[in-house]
């Protein structure tokens, strides 16, 4: 008894990341369309409401499963793994119907933001906007128009699920009752390192400013001699993700440009081509296209300011004298605080946190080669998309493989305890939701 009670608390714990998991994470509508690519026979599967799920969504679902675990694809049509996707894809649905009754809201703006960071996104996985055009078998201006209205239930579903979910926490007494209950259940905490690091970004001198600047003046003036933007920004644009498309960044919400680039796009009158506009990515030649109030659709063309070899010896020099003083006794945390340029990390000494050893990635073979209390020697940091970095990484501990506990362990039983109590409130609101609203399953084959 002892035994399958156990056991019934594991399946209880995994269930919870994976439904939870799975109804926050399902597929993006454009994903949709290559897993549909050269289908030629679709049926509907379900109705929820009146939306319907056809047997491409459930495909969909199964190849994004597969890539997980490709043990999967052994067994395509295992009734169970099928009836598993079609549950959640109602539930989806049914998420959806309850959103636009409750009148949730989102704006066209805001519509247009995510299906151009899904087009961009889409760009710079394949390689070119043509070949987006030759996988989806259609021009990017038809796929905006006809996978706009699925954007649009993506994100009132997420809203949905946003106001349900997103504040809820367990109290400390939850947590420890849940502790407490499923501690046999939880997983090992696996091998740690507490990590430290010191931050310097490359600077650029004078003159490389002054060449990217000069750069982008000479080719304002090609424009406006009568060259094409479009072309300039493919050419030259150093955005890989709006380069493909012309420069086009679409329809921005205010507020989420950077401070330089949203001043003078506002400025412009449509059409009208800025002077080089310098943010932290660089120069700028900054094109309106329209302007709505909230929001700004413009084209840039983004040259980016190198870096000489002596300016990053330099950076290094300046950290591997860091690294030298700390050898020499000083405090790794207080030399943080004074010299790192990680906003987010030198208040607190440096400190990175606790990292697993299988998410050290590319910082793996220098920490796993330091005792204790050992600096690195610098090495590159990847922490800004506008700037060129170093770092000096100081491995504080090594944290064996462990049971968790809430004495060492708080903030991961935090984690586990928040998504067991936010499951338990999803499988609760999905059934009141199935007894509320109309849904059935078509096809025999998805029954259980």
């Amino acid at each position: 008894m002892v035994v399958k009670t156990i056991l019934a608390r594991k399946r209880a714990v995994a269930r919870c990341t994976q439904l939870f998991a799975l109804a926050f994470c399902l597929c993006l509508p454009l994903a949709q369309a290559q897993v549909k690519e050269g289908q030629s026979v679709d049926k509907i599967v379900a109705v929820a409401g009146n939306e319907v799920i056809l047997q491409s969504d459930v495909q969909t679902q199964m190849a994004l499963l597969a890539q997980q675990d490709p043990s999967v694809m052994k067994d395509p049509n295992n009734p169970e793994i099928l009836h598993r996707i079609l549950d959640a894809l109602v539930n989806e649905k049914l998420i959806l119907v309850r959103a636009i009754e409750d009148s949730v809201n989102v704006t066209d703006d805001e519509v247009t933001e995510r299906l151009n960071f899904q087009i961009q996104s889409l760009v710079q996985q394949l390689g070119s906007e043509k070949r987006v055009e030759e996988v989806y078998g259609m021009s990017i201006a038809r796929i905006r128009r006809d996978f706009r209205d699925e954007i649009r239930k993506q994100l009132l579903t997420e809203r949905k699920k946003q106001q349900k979910f997103m504040d809820i926490k367990p109290s400390q007494r939850e947590v420890e009752t849940f502790f407490r209950d499923y501690r046999d259940s939880l997983p090992l905490v696996p091998e740690q390192y507490e990590l430290y690091h010191i931050v310097k970004y490359v600077d650029a001198t004078t003159a490389a400013k002054d060449e990217a600047s000069n750069l982008a003046r000479r080719v304002r003036d090609s424009i406006l001699a009568g060259g094409d933007f479009a072309a300039f920004a493919k050419r030259y644009s150093a955005d890989a993700g709006s380069a493909a498309s012309g420069g086009d960044l679409g329809f921005v919400n205010k507020g989420k440009l950077v401070p330089e680039y949203e001043k003078i796009a506002y400025s412009l009158k449509p059409n009208e081509i800025s002077d080089p506009i310098e943010t932290p990515f660089g120069f700028h030649l900054i094109q309106l296209v329209e302007k709505r109030e909230g929001s700004v659709n413009t084209r840039h063309i983004l040259f980016k300011i190198g870096q000489s070899g002596d300016d990053v010896e330099r950076t290094k020099a300046a950290l591997a004298e860091l690294k030298k003083q700390v050898e020499g006794g000083a405090n790794f945390e207080d030399l943080a605080r004074e010299n790192s340029e990680d906003e987010e990390t030198k208040a607190f000494g440096g400190a990175i946190g606790p990292v697993e050893a299988a998410r050290l990635g590319d910082l793996g073979s220098a920490v796993t080669a330091l005792p204790d209390g050992g600096v690195s020697d610098p090495i590159p940091y990847a922490g800004s998309p506008t700037k060129v970095g170093f770092r000096i990484v100081y491995r504080k501990a090594k944290v064996p493989e462990h049971i968790m506990s809430l004495e060492n362990d708080l903030k991961r039983v935090e984690q586990y305890a928040t998504m067991f109590k936010r499951n338990k409130m999803y499988e609760d609101w999905v059934k009141e939701l199935r007894n509320t609203i109309y849904w059935e399953i078509k096809d025999a084959q998805y029954k259980q």
